[in-house]
């Protein structure tokens, strides 16, 4: 007798297994029981006459099966998405659920602030938006497109560039009040810098600026914080704990309002690369792409250009 056919409910159980590494955290992001869940993936197995996970009591991991299921899973979820909406005008707005990942700055000040006119446009649209300055994991975490911010590493994710990003270096008035103003390199070994690292134990990178020949660093620098989020870096900087170095999209408004105060603006850090990156599939779902396509609009009048404007696969999470 032949086997009956997975249903979609089933794959997407699957493949949330497969995304988060856990049944038990799968079933709670679905709102199911743990059990449901279980049996909805042995059925599958079953089915498919294949074992799809390694379990342990300590984890759960895909079998070389399971990888292939999963990546042909993940495109006929999308290619199904598609269709429900594949012979409806575009101008009749997009449908489903979209799971995006933001830096928190970029989040909170533009983003988020326009967001109500893309949703006026597609109100049956329903958007998941996590906000964190940390690497998510892309395909673990069942993301359909990510913003990063800065130099990335090799992945199997396409990467789209979007441009590059000013920088400038800021301190408060109060810090210029109690410290001075830097007027040369030479001046900064009398300063504070605030640290930034993406992991705390990390080592900080000191002072960034860039000379004819690239990026230069000016590692003997004081300073008695070290943050790890976007959030407490202008937050000890307001509180005049030291010198920052952030994107001058956001911060030149607070320099303008005389909360911030620019200094060394001879020797800033190299502008920063701007990407989205999403997982390779044959065919990404319209109402990803429409995002996208907004969330590039809404940047490119605060970035400069890049020379290439090609996805490529060499994203990172």
């Amino acid at each position: 007798m032949a086997s009956t056919l997975p249903s979609i409910e089933t794959l997407q159980i699957f493949v949330r297994v497969a995304q988060l590494a856990s049944f038990t955290q799968a079933a709670a992001s679905l709102g199911l029981p743990k059990a449901s869940v279980s049996t909805a993936v042995q059925r599958l197995e079953a089915n498919l006459g294949t074992r799809l996970f390694h379990r342990t009591t300590r984890r759960v991991q895909l079998t070389q099966d399971g990888q292939v299921c999963l990546d042909r899973c993940q495109d006929l979820l999308a290619d199904m998405d598609d269709m429900q909406t594949l012979f409806q005008p575009a101008a009749s707005g997009l449908r489903g659920r979209l799971r995006v990942d933001l830096p928190m700055r970029f989040a909170r000040d533009l983003v988020i602030p326009h967001l109500p006119d893309f949703l006026s446009d597609h109100p049956d649209l329903e958007i998941e938006l996590s906000s964190t300055d940390r690497r998510v994991d892309v395909v673990r975490e069942g993301f359909d497109c990510v913003l990063r911010v800065g130099a990335l590493s090799d992945s199997s994710l396409v990467a789209r560039p979007l441009g590059l990003l000013p920088m400038m270096n800021c301190v408060s008035p109060g810090y210029l009040a109690a410290h001075g103003e830097p007027r040369s390199l030479a001046d900064l070994s009398q300063h504070r810098l605030i640290h930034y690292v993406g992991t705390l134990g990390q080592r900080s990178s000191g002072f960034e600026w860039m000379d004819a020949q690239g990026v230069v660093h000016v590692e003997a620098m004081g300073g008695t914080l070290t943050v790890n989020n976007s959030e407490a870096y202008a937050a000890a900087c307001l509180a005049g704990l030291g010198i920052i170095q952030v994107p001058r999209h956001g911060n030149a408004a607070e320099v303008a309002a005389g909360r911030l105060c620019e200094i060394l603006p001879a020797h800033c850090a190299a502008p920063m690369p701007v990407h989205l990156l999403y997982p390779h599939r044959r065919q990404l779902p319209r109402r990803v792409q429409a995002f996208m396509q907004w969330l590039s609009a809404l940047l490119a009048p605060r970035l400069m250009p890049v020379s290439s404007g090609s996805p490529t696969p060499t994203g990172s999470a």
